[in-house]
């Protein structure tokens, strides 16, 4: 008997197939939602539409650098919006972007920038200190590019031969970046502790970012235009993924340059923030805030925490402040989080369920927490 034509497999091609990529979301988002504010820095903010155009202008001056496909580029940067620009633009080129602990001190920099053998590196005035020993101990020669946050007051030294500003200003708002060749393309490079020896290198591809994305939009319960406001840091797993995943339901990136009560409270009130991330100690700094520090909150607030489970009691009275907590637990090679203590309905009727304020006898997918009691 002749063989049907549909007991073969089919060929991909470009009308069944394209790699997946966590850049197609800030395109999409662009294109459906251009008007919608996508990034907030204190008195700065952007649309979906400006968020696009700069991070094509990023990926232009980038080319115009010579900084293309296998490439590493580093960034020592805050989560302010050059670090969110970063994680399109320099992917746009095909080049591996490499997001720097800025904790971490001089020679484990130089460290990280030799083995990632860098091309450019971006490094905001907060951290010369730091980095201006690490790019004299380096072997490699990297351009160094300056970012000068308007937010930053203090004093910095300018290490580099352009300010950010400037650099992106020439570059082309129409970019004509492509997808990757191949979904398992590199997109990140991240790096460990390095608390046994000399921190560990860990490659994300652009096929795990993206289904990183799809993952943490239903861990969470987010729904179309969440705002996001960025406790965790950036450098950690690259925001651990949200950075890209916000795209996907246009969501807005709330800035915050440094973890505290005052600024927290503030943006959540300013801005309906609807969630964050971050260890324990997010959660310490707000409930240990002075009464003058804190402000009502607009709406709940979904929390996203790692480390190791909180204490009861802290549990409790981040609930009764108005907080909703889902535990997760992950690490640098599995794109940060891995998995989460998913909420049972059997545990609804459960003694400390039923005496969390506002939970009712069954109770309340707005008041219990998703994490271990």
């Amino acid at each position: 008997m002749a063989k049907s034509p549909y007991d073969t497999n089919l060929g991909k091609n470009p009308a069944n197939y394209q790699p997946l990529t966590p850049i197609a979301f800030l395109d999409r988002a662009a294109r459906v939602f251009p008007d919608s504010i996508a990034i907030i820095h204190r008195g700065t903010q952007y649309t979906y539409a400006d968020f696009y155009a700069r991070s094509r202008r990023l990926a232009s001056a980038l080319a115009a650098r010579g900084i293309g496909k296998g490439d590493t580029v580093s960034v020592m940067l805050a989560n302010t919006p050059a670090m969110l620009e970063a994680h399109y633009g320099v992917p746009m080129t095909g080049a591996v972007l490499h997001c720097m602990n800025t904790r971490l001190d001089a020679a484990i920099i130089a460290f990280q920038l030799d083995h990632a053998e860098a091309k450019l590196v971006i490094t905001d005035r907060e951290f010369a200190a730091t980095m201006k020993p690490a790019l004299h101990q380096a072997k490699v020669s990297p351009v160094v590019i300056d970012y000068d946050d308007p937010e930053f007051v203090q004093d910095g030294e300018f290490l580099g031969e352009a300010e950010y500003e400037d650099f992106i200003r020439d570059g082309d708002a129409k970019f004509p970046w492509a997808p990757p060749d191949d979904e398992w393309d590199s997109i990140s490079l991240n790096y460990t502790s390095g608390t046994t020896g000399d921190p560990k290198g860990v490659v994300y591809h652009h096929r795990g970012a993206a289904l990183m994305c799809y993952a943490n939009t239903i861990a969470t319960g987010m729904g179309r235009h969440p705002v996001y406001l960025w406790t965790v840091p950036m450098f950690h797993c690259n925001g651990w993924s949200f950075t890209w995943s916000l795209a996907m339901n246009a969501g807005v990136h709330v800035c915050l340059r440094w973890v505290r009560a005052k600024a927290m409270y503030d943006a959540i009130a300013d801005h309906k923030v609807t969630h964050l991330s971050g260890s324990p100690f997010v959660m310490s700094v707000l409930l240990q805030a002075v009464e003058d520090e804190k402000g009502k909150l607009p709406n709940r607030v979904n929390i996203s925490h790692a480390a190791a489970p909180p204490p009861e009691a802290l549990l409790v009275k981040m609930l009764a402040a108005g907080f909703d907590l889902t535990h997760l637990y992950g690490l640098t090679e599995t794109y940060g989080p891995a998995v989460l203590n998913e909420w049972k309905d059997e545990w609804d009727g459960l003694e400390h369920g039923r005496a969390w304020p506002g939970a009712s006898a069954r109770g309340c997918d707005t008041t219990r927490s998703k994490t271990s009691r």
